[in-house]
């Protein structure tokens, strides 16, 4: 590997860092309520850093938009606004499950999903093919892994209220920790429709390039309108939640740190950082961007998520076999990234 891919491979790693640890900032601000760091934290995300990074790397955007055909814009922000309600289901799934399992089950799910169905549509032929089967035999061990997890979290959720709660409240924590789950698997389903706006938006972006946009910043021009439509889904959750729970106060409550502002910000930041930088690094790593880049850039927001997790206190008082299922189900998640990554 030369020093040029070798720079890459450390753009991508560190792109994961950013996005494993985005969530980190969301433990420390607990008197807002989600709906309250969620919608600022995708302003900054969804919104203004990407228009702000498309405008600057993409020459005339808005006139590349203007010289897309409507049905690939259409396309791209249909499915913008698909993985805008996983991104919305991802934050209500990691705040009731933490970060390591919640990062762990939906990347998992999103990065064979994420290429399966785009290969289906588009080449169904190589389906039955060795490139085809090992996307299959990634989403069957990703199955496996994310039993794992549940296991473990299920575990964890019983040993930590063990001591305090009585029979119907602990009833209730599984009936929770089920329901955040439930929520996990919804995301990992609808999450990589990001990747399906990339997909099938290369008109987009062969547009850009035309507009003088270099190979490696034209993706620029797609994330503006798949962003901006995912952006819709969650501030619509959010302003709904914001007017059910009567939270618009928080915003200027008496006593509210000004420190939330900045770390709802800081997550925008890492959050959509972590996209830029591993584009980078992918694009600098040549041929090995698709077949290391991506499952690299994977399985260390898993690693980070759950190292941070971790840290954060999210297994305090489990059992060392609550804490080895998880640590087990981390490790199959990750092979079944490396099996995806063969299909390339």
């Amino acid at each position: 590997m030369n020093s040029q891919a070798e720079m890459g491979a450390l753009l991508v790693v560190l792109g994961g860092v950013l996005q494993g640890a985005f969530a980190v900032p969301m433990k420390g601000m607990g008197r807002w309520r989600w709906e309250n760091t969620w919608l600022i934290y995708s302003i900054f995300a969804m919104v203004l850093l990407p228009l702000a990074v498309g405008v600057y790397t993409v020459p005339h955007l808005f006139s590349v938009f203007a010289s897309t055909p409507a049905a690939t814009i259409a396309a791209v922000a249909l499915f913008g606004f698909g993985w805008g309600c996983g991104s919305t289901l991802f934050g209500l799934g990691i705040s009731r499950v933490g970060m390591a399992l919640g990062f762990a089950i939906i990347l998992g799910m999103t990065s064979p999903l994420g290429s399966l169905l785009p290969l289906a549509i588009l080449h169904p032929d190589q389906l039955w093919t060795p490139k085809g089967e090992h996307l299959f035999v990634g989403l069957g061990i990703v199955i496996v892994g994310i039993i794992l997890c549940a296991i473990a979290g299920a575990k964890r959720e019983r040993e930590q209220k063990s001591a305090a709660a009585g029979a119907p409240e602990a009833g209730r924590e599984r009936s929770s920790f089920l329901a955040g789950l439930l929520i996990c698997i919804a995301s990992g389903i609808l999450s990589p429709m990001l990747n399906f706006s990339f997909t099938f938006g290369t008109k987009l972006t062969d547009a850009a390039k035309l507009a003088g946009a270099g190979a490696t910043s034209s993706a620029n021009a797609i994330w503006v309108p798949a962003l901006g439509a995912g952006f819709l889904a969650n501030a619509a959750y959010c302003l709904y939640l914001l007017s059910r729970n009567r939270t618009w106060g928080e915003f200027r409550g008496e006593g509210i740190p000004y420190g939330y502002w900045l770390g709802a910000v800081a997550m925008g930041l890492m959050w959509y950082g972590g996209i830029c930088v591993y584009g980078l690094g992918a694009a600098a790593m040549g041929s090995l961007g698709g077949i290391i880049g991506w499952p690299a850039f994977m399985a260390t927001m898993i690693v980070t998520a759950n190292v941070l997790g971790a840290i954060t206190g999210e297994w305090k008082g489990a059992s060392g076999a609550s804490r080895a299922y998880s640590w087990l189900g981390i490790v199959v998640l990750v092979a079944a990234i490396y099996v995806i990554s063969r299909a390339a």
